[in-house]
This record gives structure tokens, C-alpha cells and sequence, in this order.
């Protein structure tokens, strides 16, 4: 279940770079005033959630999966663990701003695990999140969690202050929430550059298994704020 949160951070590390135009290419001109850009969303069917963000959002597009090579297939052990990992859909990723700010959003189908979850792996599953975000980051020793329900779904949530590895004067608020619905478990993850970025995260749209609409972390999902 950690290969879950591990492609996510992977999304994540590589989101200092994202800021940045690719050598050679131009930035697209601006949509006219007169037609509002669409606001970046997905829709993932395979487990059955959705999720907006403000038009203000790029969206990124996401990696491939990896593909399993035949000596893992040979080693059933092996196997295991990289099933988790080519079973991952890193289902959308967004940017907003200089510094950028990123939002994640992974699946992992049941169906493709060959495993379910209930709410009490939540913590479990999580907890994984922390320590990938370790190998890019300087991840603050104190950590805030919580927990609370959207409609009928339990979800978990951290918060940390961190800054990437040789950057000490780039300060990012990390944000991890986490779900299980009916078909698979799902995480939206934010690296967010300022206040408004997290803000924008928090108040994105998010229905679970088709329930209404709602912000996906509410004003009361933690205790306190890291300072």
C-alpha cells in the first residue's frame, strides 16, 4: 500500500522543477478575457471520485506507470510489491505560481491490487508519506494529523512544514488527506508554495462514490496549524 504514496511523492519531488517553462518552449498566451479557462478536474471512474480545482489551476500531465519486468513477474515476493506500485494511476496532477505550488491526486483500484481496505488502514497507509517525503525534503519533526468524514467516508489527514534539500529558504506546506471508497483507496496530496495555494487545495471540490459535492478538508480537520 506505501507504492501508492510513493508515486505520489515522486510527483511531488519533482515539484520545485514545475515552475519552470522546458527549454526551447514558449508559455502559451493567455485565454481571452471572454472565455473562462475550464477548471482543471478529474473524474475517475475506476474507483469513483471527482475533484475540482480554480481555473487559475494548470493541469500537468501525468507519468506512465511502470511496467512490471519479467524477473519481478518470476519472484512472487517481488511481485507483490511491484503490482502495488503498476497499479497506481496517478490520476491528476495541477500547478499554480512561481514558486510552484502542486497538487496530486493518486488511485489505487482494488481490483488491480487483488486487496481491499477499510478507514482503519488509514493511518497505516498514510504514515508511508512522511518518510518518502524525506528523501527530497527537510520534513518538520511535528507533524499535525486528524481525522474526519466526508458523507459516509472516514478520511485522514497530515499537515508538516518542510523545505527541499539543499533549498532552506523555499518553505512549503505539505498536506497529505486520504480515503478509502468502494472500489479503491485514493489520496490528494499538496505542496503548496503559500497560503492562498493551500487554501485552494483544501477547498477543491471532491464527491466519493457519487455522494454531493463538498470541500475536500474542512475548516475543523485539524487541531492546529504547524507555525
Amino acid at each position: 500500500m506505501r507504492s501508492l504514496l510513493t508515486a505520489a511523492m515522486l510527483v511531488l519531488g519533482c515539484a520545485p522543477f514545475l515552475g519552470q517553462a522546458p527549454a526551447g518552449t514558449s508559455t502559451p498566451a493567455a485565454a481571452p478575457a471572454s472565455t473562462p479557462a475550464p477548471a482543471p478536474q478529474v473524474n475517475n471512474s475506476d474507483i469513483g471520485f471527482s475533484y475540482r480545482l480554480p481555473a487559475e489551476w494548470e493541469t500537468v500531465p501525468e507519468p506512465l506507470p511502470p511496467a512490471l519486468s519479467p524477473e519481478v513477474i518470476a519472484n512472487p515476493k517481488l511481485a507483490i510489491v511491484k503490482k502495488g506500485t503498476a497499479c497506481v494511476q496517478v490520476a491528476f496532477t495541477a500547478r499554480h505560481g512561481t514558486p510552484a505550488s502542486v497538487v496530486a491526486v493518486v488511485a489505487l483500484p482494488f481490483a488491480c491490487y487483488g486487496q481491499t481496505m477499510t478507514a482503519g488502514d488509514l493511518p497505516g497507509f498514510g504514515a508511508g508519506a512522511a518518510e518518502e517525503l524525506k528523501e527530497t525534503f527537510e520534513v518538520a519533526a511535528d507533524p499535525v494529523q486528524g481525522k474526519y468524514s466526508l458523507g459516509s467516508h472516514s478520511v485522514w489527514i497530515e499537515r508538516a512544514k518542510g523545505t527541499p534539500k539543499g533549498h532552506p529558504e523555499s518553505e512549503y506546506t505539505f498536506e497529505l488527506v486520504c480515503t478509502v471508497l468502494e472500489k479503491g483507496a485514493a489520496c490528494w496530496m499538496a505542496m503548496a508554495a503559500d497560503d492562498a495555494s493551500l487554501q485552494a487545495f483544501e477547498q477543491g471540490a471532491v464527491s466519493l462514490d457519487g455522494e454531493p459535492a463538498t470541500a475536500l478538508v474542512p475548516a475543523t480537520a485539524l487541531p492546529s496549524k504547524p507555525s
